[in-house]
Parts: C-alpha cells; structure tokens; sequence
C-alpha cells in the first residue's frame, strides 16, 4: 500500500536537515542599523532577533525598505520596532512537509526552526523551491500577489494540475491533501485580506472558520466550500450585522467563483446561522449533545471538524475545547452519533464481496468516498468526541485514538493504511479523469483496477466494515 518517491521521502524528512547554518541573531535592543550590518555581514536577508536568548522577533530586508527607508524612520532606533514578533515556527523534528504547507498557507517566506525553545536556524522559501518546484508554494505565493478576484480565478485553474503533478511524483494520499488544503486556505485567506481593503478594518474579533474536509486538510481538488464564522461575543447585529454580511458574501462567492462551489445545504458564513458570536456557537453544541436527533447529527459531524483559517484563533480553540468536555465519555450521545455513522456501510455483498452500483448515474462503479473514505472519517471522529482529543485530521486523529486507548494500535494501523489505500485509488481515477478532460468524481469502476488491487480494496472495506462492527458493539448495546 505504500509507495514513495524520492522527492516525497525529501519531504518527509525533518525540517531540521536543511538548516545549512547557525542562526545570524541580534539581541532586539541594538539599532536598525546594526541589524543591516549584520545582515550585509553574513550575507543573508533576515536576520534574527533575540531576547535574554530566547528568539522575540524577525527582520527581513523587505522590512528595511518597507518599515523602514519608505517609512522614513531613524535608522539609529531599536531594531525591535520595526520587527516581526508574532513568528510562525517549526519544531526541528517536524517533517519539511509540514514546514512546506505552514508557509504557503500564510504566504510567509522565512521560517525559524526551534529545538523546543532553543533556536536552531532559519529555512526559507528559495531552500524548499530547491526541493520541489511542483508543490504549492508558488502556487499560494501568485495568489497572495493578486489584487482582484478575476486574478484569483486565473490561479484556480492550476490546481487540478498541481493535483495531477503530485500524483506523478507518487505523492501520498494524506500528504497531497495537506498540500491541496494549503491552496484553499491561500485563497481563503486572499479573499479576506481584499474584503477587508473593501470594507475596512472588522468592528470586533472574528475567526474565520474552515469546517469538513478543508478543516481535516484532506481535501482534492475542487469541492464544495464549508465555512462559518465565529464572532467575539462583542458582536452587535445593529452596529455590526451588515459588515460581516458583506464580508462573508464576498469570500464565499469569491470561493465558488475559483471552483470551490456553494455548499448544497449552505453550510457556509454567508448563511446568518453560521455566522454567530461565540455564545450561540456554545449554546448550538450544547442542544445538538443534549438532543441528538438527525440535524442534530448530521451538524455536529460538519462542525467538529473546524480549524480557524484567518482571524483571531482563540475564539474557536475555547468552542472546542467546551465540546469536547461535553462528548468525553457521553455514551448516550455517542450511541447516537455511532447509528448514525453506520448509515454509510462499505459497498460488500453477503459473502464478503465487493458490491458494484447496479443501477442509478453510475452503474457498475463503487463510490469510494461514501463507501470508504467516509466511513473511516466517521470512526476516527467517534474515537476523538469519545476520548475528547483535539487533532482534527483523520490521521492525526487515529495516532491520537491509539494513544489515549480508545482505540487498539493494531486497528488505528488498519484504518491509516486503507484510508491512504482507498484515497489514493480515488486520486489516481480522478487524475486519468482529468487527463481525459471529465469532471472529477468519486465513482470507481472495478475494471480500472489490477487483480492486486481488487483484492487489496476488498480487504480494505472488510477492515472498516469490522472495526464498524465493534463500535456499534460497544455504543448500542445489541441494538444492530
């Protein structure tokens, strides 16, 4: 199940490996004008900032010209005024992937790496172009740059190509949806920045709230759209209703027109009930665990896989963390959650078969989505509301489920396996799709598979329908 390229082992590799020299530090207190001097000195075009010896800041020889020559500012003051100090950072250990994805989301170019506390060095984003010119660094980095939405669609195009390109390099499942949500997230986060050019400065806090698959960083390319927004609990509908209403239009019709359509049943912050303060978010998750009926469901499936995209983060990470309190151990209210992820089974016939569509749009197809990469999502979600675990990607999920006992290793090993297996199998259809010039889909037919493979995608589906098994023995009490 598990192919690897050479440039995808580069980029499992920790970021650590392409830090090349020690870090070239300031102490943040000396002037701006050492800080150029010690630039010119080492021959970089950053520079560190330090504080008792733990890192405080970052310039940049763009910041020079920026804050400093165009601002017109005393070159004689504290490098500190001028600098960045909320940095962005990685753990030396941490794959250059993750390093990959955390800089084109936020269209950043200089990345600390950090050894717990103590500053290891910097990696930019020329030292990851030398690694892979395909991925989608460039990419994000065009879609910062543009000033409008028509450029913004001209970008979108490339994103069934990018998808295709890292199919090509035998890029994993897991790590291209991490890559293809990097992209999103760029032009979410584009879309924001030139909504607030037009509108202003937000009247109160906001997070801008990525829900689904963008959430889970598992999406392919082009899918529908599934957002919310979180508003400080300042919010007045009087004073503030109109601005976020036109803020949250604009983004999400700017979305759809780069590809990321309209969600059919408006899950989306252009819809006023997803677009609450942080209050009526609470009180929405405490009815939906308290009356779990199928809306009830179907929402918390949707809303607990959120992650703030933009805006101030700290407004969704208490919501979360006050849901988890409420699912941790709640077995009623995950028996309900249990029937209702059992609605999507794997498509095996009575002897243990595959099954394929007989009739409908797709006759003779296995929907893999539905059939499999849904159900698996679904298992990982129950063990993370069951054991009140924070990760919100599937994988990451199933690590955590392993380790905090809620479920055994040997079957988190199972569902990580055939979940990359399945979706890799539903990436490969959907790049022949697109190589064909059709409209990508999750509808496999089996005659596209090797005999290998067949096999293979049945002992995947007898892996999930057994582990679904199990949990519907342990939450409904012989109800199934």
């Amino acid at each position: 199940m598990d192919r690897v390229s050479g440039a995808e082992g580069l980029l499992a590799g920790p970021v650590g490996s392409l830090v090349r020299r020690a870090p070239v530090c300031i102490d943040g207190s000396q002037s701006i004008r050492s800080a150029a001097e010690r630039m010119a000195e080492a021959g970089v075009s950053s520079v560190l900032l330090t504080h008792q010896g733990r890192l405080s800041g970052l310039v940049t020889d763009r910041d020079l010209r920026q804050r400093v020559l165009a601002a017109g500012v005393d070159p004689t003051r504290p490098v500190a005024e001028v600098a960045t100090a909320e940095l962005l950072t990685a753990q030396r250990h941490q794959p250059i992937l993750d390093a990959m994805a955390l800089m084109a989301r936020n269209n950043i170019h200089h990345l600390p790496v950090l050894d717990g506390e103590e500053l290891v060095g910097m990696v930019t984003a020329s030292d990851l172009g030398k690694l892979q010119s395909p991925f989608a660094l460039h990419l994000t980095q065009d879609i910062y740059r543009q000033t409008d939405l028509a450029g913004l669609v001209a970008c979108s195009a490339r994103v069934r190509h990018l998808q295709a390109s890292l199919a090509r390099a035998d890029t994993s499942a897991h790590n291209t949806g991490i890559v293809i949500t990097s992209v999103t997230d760029a032009f979410t986060i584009r879309l924001i920045q030139l909504a607030e050019q037009q509108l202003g400065p937000p009247p109160v806090p906001y997070a801008w709230v990525a829900a689904g698959s963008q959430a889970r960083m598992e999406q392919a390319a082009r899918t529908d759209q599934d957002n919310c927004l979180v508003l400080s609990d300042d919010y007045r509908e009087a004073g503030h209703g109109a601005y976020f209403e036109r803020l949250a239009r604009f983004v999400c019709d700017g979305l759809d027109a780069c590809g990321y359509v309209h969600c059919p049943g408006g899950i989306m912050a252009m819809t006023p009930e997803w677009r609450q303060p942080r209050a009526q978010w609470d009180g929405y998750f405490s009815q939906w665990t308290r009356q779990p009926d199928g809306k009830a469901l179907m929402l918390t499936g949707v809303f607990f896989d959120m992650r703030a995209v933009c805006g101030d983060a700290q407004l969704l990470q208490g919501l979360r963390r006050d849901m988890l309190e409420r699912t941790r151990g709640n077995g009623l209210f995950l028996a309900h959650m249990v029937g209702n992820a059992l609605g999507q089974r794997p498509p095996l016939g009575l002897f243990g078969q595959i099954k394929a569509q007989r009739g409908g749009a797709h006759p003779g197809t296995v929907d893999l989505k539905h059939g499999g990469i849904v159900p698996i999502i679904d298992l990982a979600r129950i063990y993370a509301l069951a054991g009140a675990l924070e990760a919100v990607n599937t994988h990451d999920r199933l690590v955590a489920a392993a380790d905090s006992g809620e479920v055994s290793p040997e079957a988190a090993r199972d569902l990580r396996d055939t979940l990359e297996f399945i979706a890799g199998l539903r990436l490969a259809h959907q790049t022949r799709q697109v190589a064909a010039g059709l409209e990508p889909d999750n509808h496999l037919r089996l005659a596209e598979l090797s005999s290998f493979e067949r096999r293979t995608l049945r002992d995947a589906f007898r892996i999930v329908q057994r582990l679904q098994a199990v949990l519907a023995q342990r939450y409904q009490a012989g109800r199934f």
